[in-house]
């Protein structure tokens, strides 16, 4: 798939950093004298601290630092030096790096679809490595997007070796998102991509449960419909949520006006999950994230 702006300068020598660490005072003080004493410009601030008492403080900074990639060791070796004074976890990350996405479908198209636009407009600034579907459905979409696309069957009896060969295929990427996946990935597959795997369901659960959510759902006259994006766990639709939305319907809808909201929504709550974690403005604290939105 194309690579749009790929040297945009909005991006060069914009860096991410994120910082994990107990709270207590003078954290923000130290970090932002070490990025003004390498001569880096902090263009955007955001902070979170769980117990000012004694609690995690999280911190998230975007700043322009001219040759950043030539000066990412100094950068580096400062922010070792700092980390063991202040017991920082942190994590560097560049602007200008894609990262890679891998995504899973089976028939329904819409995710997938704005996942592809979103890319194609820089408003995802990633690269889809490939499509991998238990189906031939999508096949058409992946290939007219330029995208590497690999059909894995999977039946009850080939559901481990299907997923070994599927995990084979989509190789080290940096994300895999299930966009509407109708299967159930193992725990080996979840302990694959700790906190870079995100799913994409309805939000009736734990109501409505089956096989024909929307039917159940507009026989009992429910007023909103709505999708929720989440890490995946082993636990099943119990991982930490990213994000969330509803839209409201009426008396009038029927079980398609449902299904075709639901498709609206679903899509817009996983495309913005997706570019979060990609911009680095996703924390998990346990059950639970932090979003710097």
């Amino acid at each position: 798939m194309a690579d749009p702006g790929q040297h945009d300068p909005r991006v060069t020598d914009v860096g991410r950093l994120v910082v994990r660490c107990p709270d207590r005072p003078g954290i923000v003080h130290a970090i932002s004298g070490l990025m003004a004493g390498l001569g880096a410009n902090i263009t955007d601030s955001q902070q979170h601290s769980s117990d000012p008492s004694g609690g995690t403080f999280t911190l998230r900074l975007e700043f322009v630092l001219a040759r950043l990639a030539e000066r990412r060791p100094e950068l580096e070796q400062r922010l070792a030096a700092l980390a063991g004074e202040w017991q920082l976890d942190w994590r560097l990350t560049e602007a200008g790096h894609r990262p890679t996405i891998a995504v899973f479908v089976s028939r329904t198209d819409h995710a997938l679809q704005e996942l592809i636009y979103r890319v194609r407009a820089g408003d995802l600034r990633a690269r889809i490595a490939c499509v991998v579907s238990n189906h031939r459905d999508l096949e058409p979409v992946a290939r007219a997007a330029g995208i590497p696309f690999h059909h894995v069957p999977v039946t009850p009896e080939s559901k481990a070796d299907a997923e070994a060969r599927a995990l084979e295929l989509v190789g080290d990427v940096d994300l895999v998102v299930l966009a509407r996946y109708m299967q159930i990935v193992s725990a080996d597959f979840c302990g694959r991509f700790p906190e870079r795997l995100i799913n994409i369901h309805h939000s009736f659960l734990p109501a409505f449960v089956g096989a024909n959510p929307y039917q159940a759902a507009h026989d009992r006259g429910v007023k909103l419909i709505g999708a929720t994006a989440h890490y995946v766990t082993p636990e099943l639709d119990a991982g930490p949520i990213i994000e969330q939305e509803v839209a409201r319907v009426d008396h009038r809808a029927t079980v398609e006006d449902m299904r075709r909201v639901g498709r609206y929504v679903e899509r817009q709550v996983l495309a913005q999950a997706v570019t979060w974690h990609v911009e680095d403005r996703v924390i998990v604290e346990g059950p639970r994230t932090i979003v710097f939105a």
